[in-house]
């Protein structure tokens, strides 16, 4: 049982969409299972023919990391899986019991990676043929699998990770390098020059024309080794639904219009309230939005979603009276749309002096809504 949102802790079987002796493939959809946000398809991982279906249809309150089904590789004789001993048992990371000689059988459970004084680690087989093929340090491995799998998704990360490290001792090809990927500290992340200058005049966006960087050195995230400068603009929208909060994603929201982003903000809205979203539709994001105002609250502080770097909380838009002074010195009352919003932002990779050129920014933008020209 995977984790198919970031507050799952068991899950509901509804539905089997594939059978027993089944070919499977990479992203072929094995079954539907209901979370605590939602109905969501399970994606396979791995190629191979299901074997072995353990929990069947209407199975209730699944614990994650719990066995469900069995997967063998092609060619092997799935109608002979073996059921490992510890099948339902997700917080058991003993490997199963040794096979008689007398007795052979196909093991569904993947190989054992022998660490003296540490826990054994499962590799699936696809995840063993990435670390082979590209060389990889088995000795320092985290499954994030259940009951210590490392998994074809563990191993990719391995090898972008590698990648990244690579990246960063090479020299800059010119002096107008791309976007860094990552960096190895959060001291470094500050220090590191932006490939784009942080202008002290917002860039206006212009219709038919791709849009201006809005400070990218804000579009980024920490997982909890290096800062990452991500490309595309994922703005997470917090939405209350009655099974909790939940955060669909609007994709590349510098591409698009007020009016389409809006669209888009009120259709996934609605579908995280029906409990429709996709995992792709809320996992990931580079900067949440949390809106309160519409409760009548003026303002609020947000917490932040890791592994983004910011979240911005948005009060309600009120009118208030204020003194102005006229060029002779006179002063009158007049009325201003005042709207707070209070950016939350973690000080590794988006300190302060960075957060507040931000928000003045931001501002600039909303008080001139012609730099939002983009339709």
């Amino acid at each position: 049982m995977p984790a198919l949102s970031p507050t799952m802790e068991e899950g509901n079987i509804v539905k089997w969409l594939k059978k027993e002796g089944e070919a499977v493939s990479v992203g072929d959809v094995l079954c539907e299972i209901e979370t605590d946000k939602a109905v969501i398809t399970m994606e396979s991982s791995d190629d191979g023919v299901l074997a072995k279906i353990l929990l069947q249809e209407g199975s209730k309150n699944v614990r994650l990391g719990s066995l469900i089904a069995l997967l063998v590789e092609e060619g092997q004789d799935w109608k002979q899986v073996e059921i490992p001993a510890d099948a339902g048992d997700p917080s058991s990371l003993a490997p199963p019991a040794p096979q008689l000689p007398s007795a052979p059988s196909v093991s569904a459970s993947p190989k054992l990676e022998q660490q003296p004084g540490k826990l054994q680690i499962r590799l699936s087989p696809a995840a063993r043929n990435i670390l082979e093929t590209h060389g990889l340090d088995t000795s320092n491995l985290e499954p994030s699998g259940p009951r210590g799998i490392f998994t074809k998704e563990d191993a990719l990360k391995l090898v972008q990770k590698q990648k990244g490290k690579a990246t960063e001792l090479k020299p800059e090809p010119s002096p107008a390098p791309p976007q860094p990927t990552a960096v190895p500290s959060a001291v470094q992340a500050t220090a590191v020059t932006s490939a784009y200058p942080r202008p002290a005049i917002p860039p206006v966006s212009t219709p038919g024309e791709p849009a201006a960087p809005q400070m990218p050195d804000v579009n980024v995230t920490w997982d909890g080794e290096a800062c990452r400068q991500l490309q595309s603009i994922d703005i997470s929208i917090a939405v209350a639904t009655e099974r909790g909060l939940i955060t669909p994603i609007i994709k590349d929201v510098a591409a698009k219009g007020i009016k389409e982003i809006a669209a888009s903000a009120k259709a996934l809205a609605k579908k995280a309230r029906d409990g429709k979203l996709l995992p792709e539709e809320y996992q990931g994001g580079s900067f949440s939005i949390s809106n309160l105002g519409m409760f009548g609250i003026n303002g609020f502080t947000a917490v932040i979603n890791p592994p983004q770097a910011c979240i911005l909380a948005v009060g309600r838009a009120r009118a208030e009276l204020r003194l102005v002074e006229d060029e002779e010195g006179n002063e009158t009352l007049q009325q201003h749309q005042l709207m707070t919003v209070t950016l939350s932002s973690d000080g590794r990779v988006v300190d302060d002096e960075l957060a507040s050129k931000f928000l003045e920014t931001l501002k600039a933008n909303l008080e001139k809504p012609v730099r939002l020209a983009l339709c």
